[in-house]
């Protein structure tokens, strides 16, 4: 079983079982809810702990005004709660405080088991509410960013794309490619997805030191992932090997063996640059079959392009 799982589990009961007895010592009536509340309260990220805590106080006071109108108006019947179950829906729903809806609710159908919003009564859900959202929050603050995690994901998706273009090198050297499938490809996708998330968790646990490093890398990642997704489909479409195509493939060989996280790209662009001279002083096709093949290697090499300046943009943007 996952090991992360399992602390949450322990955090969330713990957290629930110090609400529900902080509540029943201070001698509140339904002092469960306490626990329910910081259950519902605990998220996945700092940030998005305290957005909850905050749309669901702002919920909750909403909550307060709608429910004493309700039941002032239609007395404490099931049809009072009906019609500010419905009122209270909407405003979550059109403010986006969906999450608060249940949470906010429970502690209003206290008032209708009552028959009663005196007070003291209104004192003790407010009680409720803050211990419960409060012991949710500080629970959560011990959360930290798992730069570990996410060098490991950020090294397997860059071993992976150091992998596509010693395939391509490879492939566009073979004229039968109906063995050169998108597994590969498929799979960068998958991991830059598990390395999103983690990017974007860590950036969440930070609340005052923002550094959108990871995020904006994994992103740069995404970006050079679509053009190497064209590059192979490019590659598939070639039925015929010019002697450009030797040039490209060790063109692909150089940005395998030069690609680590800090390279500028700048000399690989020059390389790019160089080879594209070089090509366009080539005598012309003999045939319509090599001159299309030459016309996608072109494509190729501008697509080539394209991905180095991705990488270059982001250097430059995260020079530290």
């Amino acid at each position: 079983m996952d090991k992360e799982k399992i602390i949450k589990s322990i955090k969330i009961a713990a957290a629930a079982v110090l609400a529900i007895t902080i509540a029943a010592e201070l001698g509140l009536k339904y002092s469960a809810t306490a626990g329910i509340i910081t259950v519902l309260s605990i998220q996945n990220t700092k940030r998005e702990t305290i957005k909850s805590a905050r749309n669901r106080t702002l919920a909750f006071v909403c909550a307060l005004i709608l429910a004493a109108a309700s039941f002032r108006l239609l007395g404490f019947t099931l049809f009072a709660f009906a019609w500010y179950l419905l009122l209270f829906a909407l405003l979550c729903l059109y403010a986006d405080w969906g999450e608060a809806i249940a949470m906010d609710s429970v502690l209003i159908t206290h008032f209708l088991s009552e028959r009663s919003m005196s007070a003291p009564l209104i004192g003790n859900e407010i009680a409720l509410f803050l211990i419960g959202t409060t012991v949710g929050v500080l629970v959560n603050m011990h959360l930290r960013k798992k730069e570990k995690v996410f060098q490991k994901l950020a090294d397997d998706v860059d071993s992976q794309i150091k992998g596509i273009l010693s395939r391509m090198s490879h492939w566009l050297m073979e004229e039968d490619k109906s063995g050169y499938n998108p597994d590969c490809l498929i799979q960068l996708k998958e991991s830059l997805d598990l390395a999103r998330t983690c990017a974007l968790n860590n950036y969440n646990n930070a609340l005052w030191k923002k550094d959108s490093y990871e995020v904006d890398y994994i992103q740069m990642r995404q970006q050079q992932s679509m053009v190497l997704q064209e590059i192979y489909e490019n590659i598939k479409s070639i039925t015929c090997l010019p002697r450009q195509a030797k040039q490209v493939a060790l063109l692909f060989e150089g940005i395998e063996q030069g690609y680590h996280r800090e390279n500028t790209a700048e000399g690989l662009l020059n390389n790019l640059d160089l080879l594209f001279q070089d090509l366009k002083g080539h005598e012309l096709p003999s045939n319509r079959e090599e001159f299309e093949a030459r016309a996608i290697l072109f494509y190729i090499l501008k697509q080539t392009k394209k991905m180095l300046i991705i990488k270059r943009e982001f250097i430059l943007t995260h020079r530290r």
